[in-house]
């Protein structure tokens, strides 16, 4: 296996993504969405979600196609985002028909970036026009770390941000990875700035150290804030034709490599959650091995996201941590 040629999501034919950003409040959301209606699923292990449109992802929902899903910093304030994109879809002339009228059909999952450095004494909410910004600047080329939904996560120890790798199968399938890091947890091991991601890296593309030389596991982990204050939200993709419950079991087992790059992840703290998007341009040549590969990639690639988000996030007035380059670079 081996990247993309962009190493994003947007590797998968058909997916584009856009962010938008307001730095004085420290905020942004970001929209993926396809040049036609996906295949979406959803799956959540962390224990406090926040999240819109969720529940008409499960496989015995009548609509079985979404056209974006949105993710967005500001806690339950920032699920304005998807209806900012869902209004722009609408002008494109984007969504499910009902009688005489277009609805788009816009999932969304929220970050708590509130608690960080930014001015949050806005007059009025402002990620309904973030998410209409991002859907209209979606593209195949975007920007990672301090943009998006990214531009204000912060992780235990270093500011987060937005990341994004991707893979191409031996089978021709492409899959790939978006994700907002935001957690409870690390992403580098105890002080130094080697990534838990590290065994996964592909190339150089989070700085090229290598896993740590060594690891107390008798030491409790370290963690930030209180309750209510972390989260990390991802996408994965795939150009697959999968079932809305194929699609599932694909977010299931990219939790995985959550885990494998987040330590701790799944907290009772954190809203942890993963989107599968596929777009099914190429069949399954073997519904169980093909699956079986999907998920893995969305793992790998996931893992690597979450390392590229904070080493690509760059310093800003006011950031209560510093960067990894800060610290590491």
């Amino acid at each position: 296996m081996q990247p993309g040629p962009r190493n994003l999501i947007t590797d998968v034919p058909g997916l584009r993504v856009g962010n938008a950003e307001d730095h004085h409040v420290k905020t942004g959301a970001t929209v993926l969405m396809g040049d036609r209606p996906f295949t979406a699923a959803v799956h959540v292990m962390g224990g406090a979600p926040g999240t819109r449109e969720t529940d008409l992802l499960a496989p015995d929902k009548t609509v079985q196609e979404v056209d974006a899903l949105v993710l967005s910093g500001g806690s339950a304030f920032g699920l304005d985002a998807a209806s900012g994109a869902a209004d722009w879809l609408r002008s494109q002339g984007r969504g499910f028909a009902v009688g005489d009228q277009l609805v788009p059909i816009v999932p969304g999952a929220i970050v708590f970036d509130l608690i960080n450095g930014g001015n949050k004494r806005w007059s009025e909410n402002p990620y309904k026009r973030l998410g209409q910004l991002a859907a209209a600047d979606a593209g195949e080329e975007f920007a990672q770390g301090t943009a998006g939904a990214g531009t204000g996560a912060i992780i235990a120890d270093l500011k987060g941000g937005l990341g994004s790798a991707s893979v191409v199968l031996p089978s021709g399938h492409t899959v790939g990875a978006l994700v907002v890091v935001n957690a409870l947890g690390q992403v580098t091991v105890g002080d130094g700035g080697h990534f838990w991601a590290a065994p996964f890296e592909m190339g150089e593309e989070f700085g090229g150290r290598g896993p740590a030389p060594g690891f107390d596991a008798s030491q409790p982990p370290r963690h930030k804030g209180g309750p209510g204050q972390a989260t990390t939200i991802a996408i994965v993709a795939t150009d697959a034709a999968l079932t809305q419950a194929q699609a599932t079991r694909m977010a299931t087992a990219a939790h995985d490599g959550m885990a494998r790059a987040i330590y701790p992840s799944h907290t009772p703290m954190d809203g942890d959650l993963i989107f599968a998007a596929a777009t099914g341009e190429r069949p399954l040549a073997d519904p169980v091995w093909d699956a079986l590969h999907l998920g893995h990639a969305a793992a790998l690639c996931l893992s690597r996201a979450i390392a590229r988000g904070v080493y690509e996030a760059t310093p800003a007035d006011g950031d209560p941590l510093p960067t990894w380059q800060q610290k590491f670079g």
